[in-house]
C-alpha cells in the first residue's frame, strides 16, 4: 500500500457547544486560509441562518488548511466540522466515512456528555485513531484532571481497544487560538504556547496519511450533496483509489445496482472556505463533482472499464415521527405567495430526502399528509422551520415515537438523559422524571452546589419535557439526551397535566374577553389576533379542555356611569416558538405553520363533533 504524506483527513466531533466550530475558525486563521478575506465573522463554518440563530451546527461541512510541518514540507489538512447534536447523527456518520482520524473535543468544565458518547461510539466503531482536545481550559470552573479521567472511563465503557485508548491529549483555548501538550492549571490559559502549532503537529503525528493501491481502478464515494446556481447538483466525494479528472467519462454505480456512464463536467477542490476548479484529484482527496443531476448519497463513481462499487452508507434508524400535511385551517392562504398545495409540500419533502439520509417519508391514509420520521424532535422541527421560511403552509402533528417489534414484543426507544442543575431542584426534577417512568442511573455532586444526574427515560416522556424542566429549575437547569436502546413498551404516559383553552367561534380577539379569561389560565394570543373555532388560545389551569369565547365584546350603552371604568391590566401573552408549540401538543391537537404565524389547534375543529369523539373514547375505555 502506498501513502499520501502531503494529505490528512480529520473530523472534529464533540457535544453541542463545546467549541468545534470556534476551533475550526482558529485553525483557518492560523493556517492562512482566510488572509484574503479581510475580517472574518465568528463561527464562519455555520453558514445557514438557522445555525447562526440557534448557535449549533446542523450540516457537516468541510474546509482545508495548509500547514508547514516540522520537516518543512507543506501538508493539506481537510477538516470536517460535524454537528454535535445526536438528532443530526446522519451527518456525523457520513462525515466519519470521509476521514482517517478524529479530534474529540471535550469542555474542561462540563466533561463528556451524551452527545460526546454518541459521536465517540461512532468513531470507535469505525476504528479511527482519536486525539483528545480539552477545550476552554481558561473557564473559572474548569476541572481538567477530572474531565480527562471521565473521558478515559467513557472509552472503557464503550469497549475501546488498547490502541484506541492510548490517545494523545491536547489542552486548548480555541477562542484565543492557543494549544499545549502540557496540562495547565485549572482556569489558566496555557503559558508555553501562543498558537495551535502543538495541535497541528499532533494531527500530523497521529492521523495516518491516506493509503491507496498503485494502478488500482478509480473509486470515489459520494458522501454528501450540495448545489451551485451555475453548476447544478454537486456530489461531494472522497477518492478512495485511482485518479479522477475533469472531462473524464466514469461509471456511476447506483444504489439499485445498475451502472451508467457519465462525464465529469467540473471538478472542484476545497481551499480554505472556497471551492476552486481543479484538473484532477488523487486518492484521499475530498472533491466536489458536477455533471450528474440525479446522483445520490452512498453511490460510487468508478472506472468506466472496470466499475467496482463501494458499500452503501448506513445510518441509525429514525426514532421520532410526526405527520406533515397541507394547511387545513380556515385561515389558509392568507399570506401572499404562500405554497399551500399537496404537490408543493410533497415535492419539498422529496427534495429533503436527497441530502438527508437519516430521514424517512411514508404515505398515510390521507393524500395530503405524510409521516416524516427522523432522529429526534429537533431534526424534525428544523425541517419544518426551513419549510416555514420558504413560504410553505403546513399542518404538523404531535411528535410520536417509532416502535419496533423485538422478540414478539412492541418496543419503544429509550433515551439517556443527562441533567446539570442546582442541588435545590433535585426533588422537583426527580418528581418530573418519575411521572415519565424514568430510571436514575447515576448522580454526582461536584461540591459546587450543582449536581449531575443520568437517567434512562422513554423517548415519549421527553416530548414536552424541556419546557416544564426549565420552569421548575427557574431557567438554570441544563439537559441533553441521546438515544440509548429499545425497551418493551412502558404503558400509558401523561406528560401534560393542564388542558387547553379552545376558541369556540371565529373573530378577532378582544381585550375585554382576555381580561375575563386570563384568570382561567395562560393565554397565547394578544388583542386583535384573528382566531377560529377549534384554535387553542391558551393553557387551562385545570386538567380538562375548556371552550371559551375570546372574541366577546363589551356591551355599550348610552348611559353614563357615575364611576369611571376601572382599568384592568392585561398579562402579556406567552408567545410559543415552533419547538415549544410542538412540545405543547396533545394527541388530539396539531400545529398550523404559516410564513407569518405558528398556531396550535384541535385536529377536529367543530366543538360538537369533538364532544362526540371524547364521549365515544370514554365509552370504549
Amino acid at each position: 500500500m502506498l501513502t499520501r504524506p502531503d494529505l490528512r483527513n480529520v473530523a472534529i466531533v464533540a457535544h453541542v457547544d463545546h467549541g468545534k466550530t470556534t476551533l475550526v475558525d482558529a485553525m483557518l486563521k492560523q493556517g492562512g486560509a482566510i488572509h484574503t478575506r479581510g475580517e472574518m465573522a465568528d463561527r464562519v463554518m455555520d453558514s445557514m441562518d438557522l445555525e447562526r440563530e440557534k448557535g449549533i451546527t446542523i450540516l457537516a461541512k468541510n474546509t482545508a488548511v495548509h500547514y508547514q510541518g516540522a520537516d518543512g514540507d507543506s501538508v493539506t489538512i481537510n477538516i470536517i466540522d460535524t454537528p454535535g447534536h445526536a438528532d443530526f447523527g446522519g451527518e456525523v456518520e457520513r462525515g466519519l466515512t470521509m476521514v482517517d482520524g478524529v479530534v474529540l473535543l471535550v469542555d474542561a468544565s462540563e466533561g463528556p456528555l451524551p452527545q460526546t458518547r454518541f459521536v465517540l461510539r461512532k468513531a470507535l466503531k469505525a476504528k479511527l485513531p482519536i486525539i483528545l482536545v480539552i477545550n476552554k481550559v481558561d473557564r473559572p470552573d474548569a476541572r481538567i484532571k477530572e474531565v480527562v479521567d471521565d473521558t478515559y472511563e467513557l472509552f472503557l465503557d464503550l469497549d475501546a481497544d488498547e490502541t484506541q485508548i492510548d490517545f494523545p491529549i491536547v489542552y486548548a483555548c480555541a477562542r484565543d487560538g492557543i494549544a499545549s501538550l502540557n496540562q495547565p492549571e485549572d482556569g489558566k490559559i496555557p503559558a508555553d504556547s501562543e498558537t495551535l502549532q502543538p495541535l497541528f503537529q499532533t494531527l500530523l503525528d497521529t492521523i495516518p496519511a491516506p493509503t491507496y493501491t498503485e494502478d488500482a481502478p478509480l473509486q470515489a464515494h459520494v458522501t454528501n450533496l450540495d448545489a451551485s446556481p451555475f453548476l447544478g447538483r454537486l456530489a461531494l466525494c472522497r477518492v478512495r483509489e485511482g485518479v479522477i479528472r475533469k472531462g473524464q467519462s466514469v461509471a456511476w454505480c447506483k444504489t439499485d445496482g445498475s451502472t451508467d456512464r457519465v462525464r465529469i463536467s467540473e471538478l472542484l477542490m476545497t481551499e480554505g472556505l472556497e471551492r476552486k476548479p481543479a484538473e484532477q484529484a488523487g486518492p484521499g482527496d475530498i472533491i466536489a463533482v458536477a455533471g450528474i443531476p440525479e446522483i445520490m448519497i452512498g453511490e460510487t463513481l468508478a472506472d468506466a472499464e472496470n466499475p467496482i462499487p463501494l458499500p452503501l452508507i448506513t445510518v441509525d434508524e429514525p426514532a421520532i415521527s410526526m405527520t406533515i400535511g397541507t394547511n387545513t385551517s380556515p385561515l389558509v392562504g392568507r399570506v401572499k405567495g404562500a405554497k399551500v398545495t399537496a404537490r408543493m409540500v410533497k415535492d419539498r419533502l422529496d427534495k429533503e430526502l436527497v441530502g438527508n439520509v437519516s430521514l424517512r417519508v411514508l404515505p398515510t391514509d390521507r393524500p395530503d399528509s405524510w409521516e416524516v420520521q427522523g432522529r429526534g424532535e429537533l431534526a424534525l422541527a428544523i425541517l419544518v422551520e426551513q419549510m416555514k421560511r420558504e413560504s410553505y403552509e403546513l399542518t404538523v402533528g404531535k411528535p410520536q415515537v417509532v416502535t419496533r417489534e423485538i422478540d414478539g414484543k412492541i418496543c419503544e426507544p429509550v433515551e439517556r438523559l443527562t441533567i446539570d442543575a442546582p442541588e435545590e431542584h433535585l426533588g422537583a426534577i426527580t418528581q418530573l422524571l418519575a411521572t415519565r417512568k424514568g430510571r436514575m442511573e447515576q448522580m454526582v455532586n461536584h461540591g459546587t452546589g450543582w449536581i449531575r444526574m443520568e437517567w434512562l427515560v422513554p423517548a415519549r416522556g421527553l416530548i414536552g419535557f424541556r419546557t416544564e424542566f426549565l420552569t421548575d429549575t427557574r431557567g438554570t437547569g441544563i439537559l441533553h439526551h441521546v438515544f440509548e436502546k429499545y425497551e418493551p413498551w412502558f404503558g400509558e404516559l401523561r406528560t401534560r397535566n393542564n388542558g387547553s383553552l379552545v376558541a369556540d367561534r371565529s373573530g378577532p380577539v378582544t381585550a375585554f374577553a382576555m381580561t375575563n379569561l386570563q384568570e382561567r389560565g395562560t393565554l397565547f394570543v394578544e388583542p386583535g389576533t384573528e382566531v377560529y373555532e377549534g384554535m387553542i388560545v391558551g393553557e387551562n389551569s385545570r386538567s380538562d379542555d375548556m371552550d371559551v369565547n375570546i372574541t366577546k365584546e363589551k356591551k355599550l350603552t348610552n348611559m353614563r356611569s357615575s364611576t369611571a371604568d376601572e382599568t384592568e391590566k392585561l398579562i402579556p401573552p406567552r408567545k410559543l416558538s415552533l419547538e415549544q408549540a410542538l412540545e405543547f401538543c396533545r394527541e388530539d391537537e396539531c400545529v398550523e405553520v404559516t410564513p407569518a404565524a405558528v398556531r396550535i389547534r384541535k385536529v377536529t375543529l367543530d366543538q360538537t363533533q369533538r364532544a362526540r369523539e371524547t364521549a365515544r373514547r370514554k365509552h370504549q375505555n
